[in-house]
């Protein structure tokens, strides 16, 4: 997967938007102000395609018994994150796409009633 491909597909959910927050290469995911995806793009650039994402514990413990290149979120809480590596590993283009969509929608579950409503009408 390239990078611009990951990051069309992240945009191109409701509400997301794309941050700088920590410095000038973690690009930053987030919908309605709360992240679910990050990027390191100077590793990128390296050749280490990783990406951070948001899970439900119990999924996030079982998708790194079974992926070599999933493990536990780099400089995230290592319960409720996992660190992707994309390239040179046993994760594919749709797992992660597929991990994307479930850290976007364990973030909108984490809202409001109301908020999730307006989301839904957007």
């Amino acid at each position: 997967m390239q990078i611009d491909e990951l990051r069309n597909f992240c945009i191109a959910k409701k509400a997301v938007t794309e941050h700088f927050p920590f410095d000038d290469v973690t690009l930053v995911f987030k919908v309605f102000n709360k992240m679910f995806a990050l990027v390191g793009l100077d590793a990128w650039e390296a050749g280490e395609q990783k990406i951070n994402l948001k899970c439900l514990p119990e999924k996030a413990f079982e998708l790194r018994e079974e992926y070599e290149g999933i493990n536990p979120g780099w400089h995230m809480n290592k319960k409720h994150w996992n660190t992707l590596t994309i390239n040179n590993s046993d994760v594919s283009d749709d797992l992660v796409r597929e991990l994307i969509n479930h850290s976007y929608d364990q973030v909108i579950k984490s809202f409001p009633k109301k908020v999730q409503r307006e989301l839904e009408d957007l």
